[in-house]
């Protein structure tokens, strides 16, 4: 049986299993930076992190909550750390609760660099926006980015789909 489909095929590579993993692609990226410049005040990362919830995906939990409930934003995130620990090895100490907050952050955050700390993040939060996308469109996914972060002008972000606006 031949693996499955992915997003950016160019950007995948298998996992341990052999499945293959999406790697988080160069426009998520550079959307999940902004994002977290954004809530990140002075950029003093290593001061500002909230261990306990990351700032931007608990904004996004709130949003996406009522659009898809609890539960779907739970499964959603639960595959973009899936994802994102296939790229980033120390999230495979995190995990989702009910709730859909994370767990298990403050152990990292203690023995990481705070920029390898921060990379894991913007890893986890561009395959948030990655899944998104792939699974409400790239309208409905500015829409809601727009709603969430109207001064980090969401109408201007390219999620790599070859639109020619």
């Amino acid at each position: 049986m031949p693996p499955p489909m992915c997003r950016g095929a160019g950007l995948a590579r298998a996992d341990a299993n052999g499945f293959r993993m999406n790697r988080a692609t160069p426009q998520m990226r550079s959307i999940a930076q902004r994002l977290i410049n954004y809530e990140t005040p002075g950029n003093d990362f290593s001061e500002t992190t909230n261990t306990a919830s990351f700032q931007v995906i608990d904004r996004l939990r709130r949003q996406l909550a009522k659009l898809m409930g609890n539960g779907g934003f739970r499964a959603l995130l639960a595959r973009a750390l899936a994802l994102a620990s296939a790229e980033v090895s120390w999230l495979r100490t995190v995990q989702v609760n009910a709730d859909g907050t994370l767990d298990g952050l403050a152990i990292p955050h203690g023995r990481l660099k705070p920029a390898e700390f921060r990379e894991g993040l913007v890893v986890l939060l561009a395959q948030l926006l990655g899944l998104l996308v792939d699974f409400v469109g790239p309208g409905l996914t500015s829409r809601l980015l727009g709603e969430t972060w109207p001064q980090v002008t969401a109408d201007k972000v390219d999620f790599g789909q070859g639109d020619t606006k």
